[in-house]
């Protein structure tokens, strides 16, 4: 995993493109202190949906939604 500040990626953007191509991730960082903003991965990592646990419940309960379900979790969220 390289680090670089937004300047640096803009500069070598054809750079790290190559990178992530080979797989590797790229950590972009911002301002003085170099705040981390943001990470670039492969297509193919990103792709999967990540799988969320029920905490508490975890190996005793199931979850699932139907594929005709039409709110996302930032709507569901905000009900």
């Amino acid at each position: 995993m390289q680090t670089m500040t937004v300047g640096h990626f803009k500069a070598h953007f054809s750079q790290v493109l190559d990178f992530v191509q080979h797989g590797e991730d790229v950590v972009i960082s911002y301002g003085k202190k170099k705040e981390k903003i943001a990470v670039l991965v492969p297509y193919d990592r990103y792709e999967g949906k990540p799988v969320r646990t029920l905490g508490l419940l975890a190996g005793k309960a199931t979850f699932s939604v139907s594929a005709d379900f039409k709110i996302n979790d930032d709507e569901l969220l905000s009900l």
